[in-house]
């Protein structure tokens, strides 16, 4: 600690601090209006300054270092006159008017309010951006704008012209800010004092009057938040600026794309469908008939003729409670999440080499690694901060290895890109493998002490050389050297991984032979290190977690090694049958097996691949109940019951997020009409259909309690822990600080792993003379899975609608222009997309999002699966283009 006196008082401040952050910390303002703690601190509007004894003059108290046994004096009366006279000055150009920002705050409190002498100036205001006005007559150029754009999204999107009061802000399109490079990630408008900058939200509804502290709806992430409400209505969002995983930073999604519970056709009122016709009900009444129907169809056909889907975007809690009525109160393993369709590959590879089917490290561990490893994952689009933090980390010097069949933004600060043809990535790992080998590169100590089958692994990676492998995937065998270098030497080395992993016929097998390269190089068990999945949605993760999953139990455990302990916290038998995973209920649905499922918050018919089949099986239901905000795709076509569920801004309980962290979610609003939390419309079920023993639930941490008494690697996770902030499992105990890196001494099923011997299975969905192109399916920037909630946002004038990426050779030898639609033809269907020509996507590869019904992308995917978790191949579907506009016949505007 240091003894420091501020304003005649002694204070006790931790080491580390400057002047700044004690003064703060002791409830003294200073002005500051270039400072944000998000950046390197500048000093450069000089408001801040004080008086030091011992210094020759007055010093800026956000950069410079507290010292032990300073005394420092903030509001001397030179100090003051000082500050008046550089408010002075900002306040000549400023127009005057009505507002609140930092600035302005400043200005009343040292009663300058006369000085503020600008005019306003309509050629600086830009109303272009859907999310930020802009308006530079209001510009003080402390380039905080600049500044954070630069420093932590790396975007780059402000630029400095000129010097002195000459000195202009602008766009880098040199137009307006939609028109520029900006992602709308806001950190601009969030750090920006003078109201320059400022969020349109803010200006339409009016400043928030209430805070609440919570997670984030959409990737898993799980950056935290503080959602801004008035008047019953969410009105803002703003990062939390010390939250561990977003340190303070958020995406369009998180920060922008909240107007989704607003949306006209919010469903508040249970709705079943008679004769064709949506007819509204009371919860009575939808309770009683839900449970009645499903009674009927067990009685009729067994409960292995019920299935229920989980849902990534709902809490832990209520995935829980998913399950374990599946289980106890319909008699049915047959539970199961999106997990199934996403990440799946990814916890079965881990769980069977490691022990543990999640992450083994933190987000944190990115400023840590020397290399970082990307793989199968466009992360600044998909995981916006996650991509940042890496972004920033390759400024700094990290080496950065990008394995993804198109050129990515992340490709662009890469030390080395390997673009391998889409489902071939588990050759070129063997081929990396046989690199380290080969060379030498090997961890020797690491593996003596903690990896067996090396001889055995040896000879087989012999025949997969560089050389080899070089034509199969389109590299260079050079380029797999290098980066098979790099990885080896430059550690500790972290490897992160999306989807273009997992979603092939061989995902579970890729993600292995990416364990292998791990284990070779000794990049587990160590901060910076390590195998970590960047999952979707915001609790996928959790859902999986929770049990809701057919071949085990809360905390992953299989269903014969927890029965015990679960049956007896349940008092309650666990059916013994092998439940079904989802593709397996819609082929059970199909076959007449399956009569009914219940999907929570799981547009299964936009999503699932194979569109038509989907379609077929979920028509082919007796009973089909979605419980969502909206009526999905799902609902709108095929459902008998809907039920209108609560979003995560309205009410409480946890997510778990990427990195095993365990986080609050926090009631902000009220919500509408009868729309209800999840927990309660299960419970109330559980309740009609006679089980109210086990689902007497009162609250969200009512439930978490009995998940902690389930699971005893969370078992230290209370609800008052997670006041303040979130923690990692294993978390065993009260006085257990979490985990942040997984494997430090042993792995979850013992000392040593295992080296795994892969051979790459063959897809059906190779491109041939018929069906020349390969199709990538993934996610963009500003539209998430579905468009369930950002459709229904401003985001959807980001992204307007799914187009597909062709290469501009591939799109001179056909014809094709920007904008053009074209016939996108697979063996499975057809879909309309219009043209993007674009230098990131190689020759002889397409990609398209999935996320807007009017393209129904997915009646183009096909049925292959990955042998080990059924999880569809939606990153490889061999397809053909057709132009849907003849040569010379013009175009419709």
């Amino acid at each position: 600690m240091l003894r420091v006196v501020l304003n005649d008082a002694p204070r006790e401040i931790d080491e580390g601090a400057t002047i700044l952050d004690a003064l703060r910390r002791a409830g003294i303002h200073v002005p500051h209006l270039c400072h944000d703690d998000r950046l390197e601190p500048v000093g450069a509007c000089r408001l801040c300054v004080v008086e030091v004894d011992g210094a020759g003059r007055p010093v800026a108290a956000c950069t410079t270092p507290l010292a032990d046994g300073m005394v420092v004096r903030t509001h001397t009366p030179a100090l003051e006159a000082e500050r008046r006279t550089l408010l002075r000055l900002l306040a000549e150009r400023y127009p005057p008017g009505a507002g609140d920002n930092a600035f302005l705050r400043e200005i009343r409190a040292y009663g300058l309010e006369g000085a503020l002498a600008g005019r306003p100036r309509p050629e600086l205001v830009d109303d272009a951006h859907p999310y930020i006005r802009v308006d530079m007559s209001r510009c003080i150029h402390c380039y905080r704008c600049e500044r954070i754009c630069n420093d932590v999204q790396g975007q780059f999107t402000w630029r400095v012209w000129d010097r002195g009061a000459e000195t202009r802000i602008v766009p880098d399109s040199g137009t307006t800010l939609r028109e520029s490079s900006c992602v709308s990630c806001g950190a601009c408008a969030d750090s920006c004092p003078s109201g320059a900058l400022v969020d349109r939200s803010t200006l339409a509804l009016g400043p928030a009057t209430r805070w609440t502290r919570t997670t984030c709806p959409y990737c898993g992430v799980g950056c935290e938040m503080h959602v801004g409400t008035r008047d019953g209505r969410l009105v803002a969002v703003r990062p939390v600026l010390d939250a561990p995983v977003n340190e303070g930073h958020l995406c369009s999604k998180g920060r922008y794309a909240f107007g989704f519970v607003d949306a006209a056709d919010r469903v508040t009122a249970p709705l079943v469908r008679e004769d064709g016709t949506w007819r509204t009900v009371s919860w009575d009444d939808a309770v009683r008939h839900v449970a009645a129907r499903l009674q009927e169809i067990v009685a009729r056909h067994g409960p292995d003729a019920v299935g229920v889907l989980g849902s990534a975007r709902a809490t832990n809690e209520e995935n829980y409670v998913a399950q374990k009525l599946a289980r106890i109160v319909l008699g049915t393993n047959n539970v199961d999440c999106c997990a199934r369709v996403c990440h799946a590959p990814s916890a079965a590879a881990l769980g069977a080499m490691l022990g543990t089917g999640a992450a083994t490290n933190s987000f944190a561990d990115i400023e840590r690694a020397r290399t970082i490893l990307v793989c199968g994952s466009n992360t600044t689009a998909c995981h916006p901060v996650v991509g940042a933090r890496i972004k920033q980390a390759a400024r700094r010097g990290a080496k950065l290895v990008v394995i993804d069949a198109r050129r990515i933004e992340l490709a662009d600060y890469a030390d080395v890109h390997l673009a391998p043809r889409p489902g071939t990535d588990l050759m070129l790992f063997n081929a990396m493998a046989h690199v380290v080998l080969a060379e030498g590169l090997v961890d020797e100590a690491f593996v003596a002490e903690r990896v067996d089958g090396l001889d055995a692994f040896r000879d087989f990676v012999g025949a997969w050389t560089p050389e080899r492998v070089a034509p199969e995937c389109g590299v260079a065998a050079d380029d797999i050297r290098r980066a098979a270098r790099l990885y080896a030497t430059e550690r500790p080395a972290m490897s992160v991984h999306g989807l273009g992993l997992t979603e092939h016929v061989h995902g579970t097998d890729t993600v292995m032979a990416l364990v292998n390269l791990a284990l070779l190089t000794g990049n587990l068990g160590r901060p910076g290190a390590g195998i970590n999945p960047l999952r979707g949605q915001n609790n996928v993760q959790g859902a999986a977690h929770m049990g809701c999953e057919p071949r085990n139990l809360t905390g992953m455990v299989p269903i014969d090694e927890g029965r015990a302990r679960f049956e007896q916290v349940w008092r309650a038998s666990i059916p013994a049958t092998r439940g079904l995973d989802l593709m397996e209920m819609m082929e059970a649905a199909r076959a007449g097996r399956l009569r009914a499922l219940w999907a929570i918050g799981y547009d299964v018919l936009l999503t699932n691949p194979e569109a038509e089949r989907t379609r077929a099986a979920l028509a082919a239901l007796e009973l089909l109940v979605v419980q969502d905000l909206f009526p999905n795709e799902t609902a709108r076509a095929l459902a008998h019951v809907f039920l209108p569920a609560a979003a995560s801004f309205e009410k409480d309980g946890t997510f778990m997020n990427g990195e095993r962290r365990i986080q609050r979610v926090r009631r902000a609003l009220d919500p509408p009409g009868g729309a209800r939390p999840d927990w309660e419309i299960l419970c109330d079920v559980a309740r009609a259909m006679g089980r109210g023993d086990g689902f007497g639930f009162g609250s969200a941490e009512g439930i978490w309690n009995e998940v902690r008494a389930v699971w005893p690697a969370g078992a230290g996770i209370g609800y008052a822990r997670l006041e303040q902030a979130g923690l990692q499992w294993p978390c065993p105990g009260e006085d257990h600080r979490g985990t942040e890196v997984l494997h430090r001494h042993e792995f979850a099923h013992g000392r040593r792993a295992t080296l795994r011997c892969l051979e790459p299975r063959v897809s059906s969905e190779l491109p041939s003379d018929e069906y020349p192109f390969v199709l990538i399916t993934g996610r963009d920037l500003h539209q998430f899975n579905a468009a369930t909630m950002t459709g229904r946002t401003a985001n959807a004038a980001l992204r307007p609608r799914d187009v597909l990426e062709v290469s501009v050779a591939d799109g001179e030898r056909l014809g094709v222009r920007d904008g053009e639609p074209v016939r996108v033809e697979s063996r499975h269907g057809v879909a309309v997309l219009p043209v993007a020509l674009s230098e990131r996507v190689p020759a002889g590869a397409l990609f398209t999002t999935f996320h807007t019904a009017e393209a129904f992308v997915n009646r183009l995917t096909g049925a292959g699966l990955d042998a080990a978790t059924h999880t569809p191949e939606y990153k490889r579907t061999a397809v053909r283009i057709r132009r849907e506009t003849p040569p010379g016949r013009p175009r419709a505007r």
